[in-house]
């Protein structure tokens, strides 16, 4: 095993509080989008993953891990593609300006960052939402400081599950992918990490994914990223 030396972490359900956050922000979008029409918003939320019995988004789902381009796409099929490009601008700035002002960070997430980076490893952000809206929300969680660098699908290629990512992150920090853990709450996050040759693959269970759903393809499924520095250092522990 190569020693974890950089994570990359997922943001909506790994960092932040998924459903408190984005719940509200997802129903204002689908209103924009279906021009007030509760009715057709209630069907575009329901095509996105909204299970309206659980008032939660599905694992895997659209709007659970997919870009605002996928919204775009799924919402507006038949779009020019400069009228698709209006359409997904206007999504990026508001998830970039709402979704980052409503971001609740998860329990014990503000400290468990702070215990990792003072214990030296690089630490990143990989996720389908706008760069704009990422590096916001680590700004009002207060912990931007703590970061190398926030990715977002605008930043690279091709964004998750594409390797883009892992591969700009080790670029930046001159680590070797093998030293890297990337963290995430879905499937298409640790399908990532499997792409660019990650050393480790930590799904969580604090958003949307289920052990079932990241059982199969995660090295370790823990309950939240406040359980990642424990995990880290029994793990470190093994190889001595």
């Amino acid at each position: 095993m190569a020693e974890i030396k950089g994570i990359l972490f997922d943001k909506d359900g790994t960092l932040v509080d998924f459903n408190a956050t984005w719940l509200g922000i997802a129903d204002f979008m689908a209103m924009d989008a279906a021009e007030g029409d509760r009715w057709k918003a209630d069907r575009l939320l329901a095509a996105a993953g909204f299970d309206s019995v659980s008032k939660r988004f599905k694992p895997d789902s659209i709007f659970a891990s997919g870009t605002n381009m996928d919204v775009v796409e799924l919402w507006f099929p038949r779009l020019s593609d400069e009228d698709q490009m209006l359409a997904v601008a206007r999504f990026n700035e508001i998830t970039s300006v709402q979704g980052s002002s409503m971001a609740v960070a998860l329990p014990g997430i503000v400290e468990t960052l702070a215990v990792l980076h003072r214990r030296s490893y690089r630490l990143g952000v990989a996720t389908n939402d706008s760069t704009s809206g990422a590096e916001k929300t680590l700004a009002t969680l207060g912990v931007a400081q703590l970061f190398d660098a926030a990715y977002g699908y605008d930043s690279v290629a091709r964004p998750k599950p594409a390797p883009d990512t892992i591969l700009a992150f080790s670029d930046l920090t001159g680590l070797r992918p093998a030293e890297i853990a990337m963290v995430g709450d879905n499937r298409h996050d640790l399908e990532m990490a499997r792409a660019g040759g990650c050393g480790l693959a930590v799904g969580v269970l604090s958003g949307t994914g289920t052990r079932e759903s990241l059982s199969a393809i995660a090295d370790v499924v823990l309950n939240s990223v406040a359980d990642l520095p424990d995990f880290l250092a029994a793990r470190v522990k093994e190889t001595i």
